[in-house]
């Protein structure tokens, strides 16, 4: 039995014979957990623990591991949500010049940059003041009182769906806060005004491949 298992138990004892959620383990197992965009176990239960009933959203999985949770924002994390392609941009500077990023989904045709606990309060002033604040393009902040759609566990394939890019791996996963999206946000519309812009890194025939390094990660 894996440790979050057995933790998950002592906090509910009557649930030791329920010994079928190990199913759901077994699965991030099986499908390889050192994916850039596969969810490990320690990633899972950093997900869950934004819920105010962890229990009901393993549950969930469990019965369906392909299936997308409705999380809260303001305490574990905030959601930057941005343009895919100046969001591509973004994590092209967080990746090759910065620290990197933390988890990172794509929903309805955008990106989703999970982020420190208060990125969503501080962010738009600092853009407001920010000399080329005025292009970056209109972002969705999710904070305190909003909640958000993640990916699910299991990769289904339903193309339209939310998909990873950047899964969580880590139990406290390090996210960036406002300061870090200010920086990547300058550097992605001075990049994107420049003559000599790179061509992204994110190759247009194949929007699954592997282009994290995520062993960078803080």
């Amino acid at each position: 039995m894996s440790a979050w298992l057995r933790d998950e138990l002592l906090r509910d004892p009557g649930a030791a014979d329920d010994e079928r959620r190990t199913d759901i383990l077994a699965l991030l197992q099986e499908e390889g957990s050192h994916r850039a965009a596969q969810v490990t176990i320690p990633g899972a239960r950093w997900l869950t623990s934004a819920g105010a009933y962890p229990r009901s959203i393993l549950s969930l999985w469990e019965t369906r591991p392909t299936a997308p949770a409705v999380l809260p924002c303001g305490a574990v994390f905030d959601v930057v949500n941005v343009p895919t392609i100046f969001g591509r941009r973004m994590l092209d500077r967080l990746w090759e010049e910065g620290p990197g990023s933390g988890p990172v989904a794509m929903h309805r045709g955008r990106m989703m940059i999970f982020a420190a606990p208060g990125t969503a309060q501080r962010l738009p002033s600092l853009l407001d003041w920010e000399e080329w604040g005025c292009s970056v393009p209109p972002m969705i902040y999710h904070g305190i009182g909003d909640a958000v759609t993640v990916p699910p566990l299991a990769q289904s394939q339903d193309a339209t769906g939310p998909r990873w890019l950047v899964a969580p791996d880590a139990r406290h996963p390090w996210l960036p806060g406002p300061e870090v999206l200010l920086w990547s946000c300058v550097r992605a519309v001075r990049a994107a005004s420049s003559s000599s812009v790179r061509i992204s890194i994110f190759p247009p025939a194949d929007q699954d491949a592997k282009v994290y390094d995520v062993s960078r990660r803080r």
